[in-house]
């Protein structure tokens, strides 16, 4: 079968970035109010997730030494739900993977999946909370500000869901995602506003990223205006997101799905696909067909949204540790993101298949956008189809020339580097 040809582009995406990130953490810390809240000898813990947040690693390890400084004892607390297959060993293996390791931050990790029962929601939803956040001194929370892949609301991934969800370890995540999407849109902040009456929360410090997935901004929050300011914060993120410059594709080849690209492995706004029973699909563009190439590392064998894609290989399917991926999905309650898609021997297989069902159409018209991953859109390869539109947009430089798919040996592609898109 005849495949098509793709050329490299560049897409403009906003590009703000912090310069001196030693500086940025030192000054949200000081606006946050958080040192004056802090005693010599507190126990003061460090709540962080599961997502590949830019720098994440040198923001808590910069916020750990300010903590020393202040004469207190900084320690790690996961705040990952169900992530890390629910287990103190897992969910430490997912911050080892980010970077954030006893050596590498001067802290140690408490990994416990205790929690405490705090109250619940005005619905009537269980709130709990990490037992090591209530016998702490104090808690920062870290997190990234940006759209959910599964709802809409004034609070969708960042600070407030962490204290819900990500603080309120397997109980917490699963109470809150017990009546689906309207859960999290309507319980989520009362149960955060509950967590910050009765846990000793003494900042929060807000991540906004640039459309390269690089840090745009970081904002220190005291724990009275996480919930005012966060709506805001979110605002920004939407305008601001990357997304593909076409409204129309065929096939979008996908060389990276994971965990460290999002909670269900793609942005789900990039792919206009959340594929739950209910509610409405994102807006985005208009895709025929998804196919997912590999899994990331960092994912730990969670392919949790891979159900999203049509099409995968045998090589991604191969790095799926189901166990850890039922133990997410179950406390999601979205279980349509877990089957799986049409699994194919290689690159080149799927890429025949992803053809034959759009009835082998000539390879010349075929509208297809290979990315890295839904994070780094800032270049990607597209088809001739795509090419004349390509030139014309105002966002977009084609940067390359037309050239053929290079399979191995083996009927694989070279990866594209998560870092910027160009082979590797």
């Amino acid at each position: 079968m005849r495949l098509p040809r793709l050329v490299e582009i560049e897409q403009k995406l906003y590009a703000k970035r912090v310069g001196d990130l030693a500086a940025a953490v030192h000054l949200a810390w000081d606006r946050s109010g958080g040192q004056r809240r802090i005693r010599k000898g507190d126990r003061v813990g460090i709540a962080v997730g599961s997502r590949g947040i830019d720098s994440i690693a040198a923001i808590v390890s910069r916020l750990a030494e300010l903590i020393r400084g202040a004469g207190a004892r900084p320690f790690l607390l996961p705040a990952m739900g169900s992530h890390g297959g629910a287990t103190p060993a897992g969910q430490t293996a997912v911050l080892a993977s980010l970077g954030m390791t006893p050596a590498s931050v001067g802290a140690p990790v408490r990994a416990s999946m205790a929690t405490v029962r705090l109250g619940q929601t005005p619905n009537g939803l269980p709130v709990y909370t990490a037992r090591e956040a209530t016998r702490s001194d104090g808690i920062i929370v870290v997190n990234r500000v940006k759209q959910h892949t599964d709802f809409t609301g004034p609070y969708e991934s960042g600070l407030v869901k962490m204290l819900a969800i990500g603080l309120g370890k397997r109980e917490g995540a699963a109470a809150m995602h017990s009546q689906g999407c309207r859960s999290l849109r309507e319980d989520v902040p009362g149960a955060a506003r509950l967590v910050l009456q009765r846990v000793p929360i003494l900042a929060g410090i807000a991540v906004l990223e640039n459309g390269h997935h690089q840090m745009a901004e970081l904002i220190g929050l005291s724990p009275d205006r996480i919930l005012s300011e966060e709506k805001l914060l979110l605002r920004r993120a939407r305008r601001t997101a990357a997304r593909l410059p076409f409204p129309s594709i065929d096939i979008l080849l996908v060389d990276w799905i994971g965990k460290d690209v999002s909670g269900v492995g793609f942005d789900t706004h990039v792919l206009g696909r959340r594929m739950i029973w209910g509610e409405p699909e994102f807006r985005g563009s208009n895709i025929g067909i998804v196919a997912a190439l590999d899994l990331t590392p960092g994912s730990h064998g969670n392919a949790l949204g891979v159900g999203l894609a049509d099409l995968a290989t045998k090589r991604l399917a191969r790095k799926i540790d189901w166990s850890v991926v039922r133990t997410n999905v179950l406390h999601t309650g979205f279980l349509n993101r877990a089957k799986r898609p049409l699994i194919l021997p290689n690159d080149r297989e799927l890429m025949n298949a992803a053809l034959t069902a759009l009835g082998d159409p000539d390879p010349r018209a075929v509208r297809l956008v290979r990315i890295a991953d839904t994070l780094r859109l800032g270049r990607v390869w597209v088809s001739e189809g795509l090419l004349e539109e390509a030139r014309r947009h105002p966002r977009v430089t084609v940067v390359g020339r037309l050239s053929h798919l290079r399979f191995d040996r083996s009927g694989n592609l070279k990866r594209l580097a998560r870092g910027d898109g160009a082979l590797g």
